[in-house]
């Protein structure tokens, strides 16, 4: 079975011209050998080339409409067979030289490269030889590019409360769950436009503000309570706030100790590799001790405390 060019770059058949091209500007950015440094990413950088050399043509990409892959490839005098009557199509262009031209004759990557191995691609009619008398596409021989305009970093800052429900910031960066303190967002392409450069790419970095209740331990949330002694003691009732608004009642029955931690689970934020899992609120109880005590005071207390 033949390659499915339209697959190739991500669109259905009967696209227009125009969806054509920007679907072989997005894949060859996506696959391009100096920006992806995937194993296969030089032979789909090859394969989109291909994909969009047939495509981008009325005369191929109508023969390609009708015959498919192999019948647009077929041999002279094939068309019973399914092959394209009268003539075959061979792909060798250098897609690095088509990624050039399409930019306006400068590849938008930087650097010096002498382009893929392959020359030129011909469209061959009336039973004439490879090289011969065919239309030439492509060309050969290296030549100096334009860098990609450099990562532009934007330190985003979300509140708690973001993170807990999630929100919608700047440049429409959605994240319905945010990651930890210092989360990257990679915007691809937006940034400021020059002929025949590729635009910068925007990377917020997600930034926690302080929060004046809780401070974050990844998905969990610490807030402290100052507990007199006598509630350490006697036992009390905390009310504890959450981010979304509400409270949670926390009933303290046993003696607190100093260091004492409770958790109400559920109530922190979204686990990042879980998210519809909750991390806990971890209450931290700090038992705050009387400055100073007076004679009567003091003899009530050694009067009902146990000895050790």
């Amino acid at each position: 079975m033949g390659k499915d060019y339209y697959k190739v770059l991500g669109i259905t058949k009967g696209a227009s011209d125009d969806e054509i091209k920007k679907a072989y500007r997005k894949m060859a950015l996506k696959y391009h050998p100096d920006k992806n440094k995937e194993k296969d990413a030089e032979a789909k950088f090859k394969e989109v080339a291909e994909a969009y050399d047939v495509l981008s043509d009325a005369k191929k990409k109508e023969i390609y409409d009708r015959f498919g892959e192999e019948g647009l490839k077929g041999g002279m005098g094939e068309g019973g067979r399914g092959g394209m009557p009268g003539g075959h199509y061979e792909f060798h262009s250098d897609p690095m030289e088509m990624f050039s031209q399409f930019f306006g004759g400068s590849d938008p990557f930087g650097g010096m490269y002498g382009g893929m191995p392959g020359g030129g691609s011909a469209f061959h009619f009336g039973g004439a030889a490879p090289g011969m008398s065919g239309m030439d596409f492509g060309g050969h021989g290296g030549h100096r590019r334009q860098r990609q305009d450099p990562t532009v970093v934007h330190e985003l800052a979300v509140s708690l409360e973001d993170i807990y429900k999630g929100c919608v910031k700047k440049m429409k960066i959605t994240r319905k769950v945010l990651n930890a303190d210092g989360q990257s967002a990679r915007v691809e392409d937006k940034g400021d436009q020059y002929a025949g450069r590729v635009p910068a790419d925007i990377v917020f970095v997600i930034k926690d503000k302080a929060h004046p209740k809780f401070k974050r331990e990844g998905a969990d949330l610490r807030y402290v309570h100052k507990l007199s002694l006598k509630d350490a003691l006697c036992g009390t009732t905390v009310v504890v706030p959450t981010l979304d608004g509400q409270q949670q009642a926390l009933t303290l029955r046993d003696i607190i100790k100093p260091n004492t931690t409770r958790r109400i689970t559920g109530q922190g934020l979204p686990n990042p590799k879980t998210p519809n899992l909750r991390g806990d609120i971890i209450v931290e109880l700090v038992v705050e001790f009387p400055r100073e005590l007076n004679a009567s005071q003091k003899e009530i207390l050694q009067s009902v405390l146990p000895p050790l």
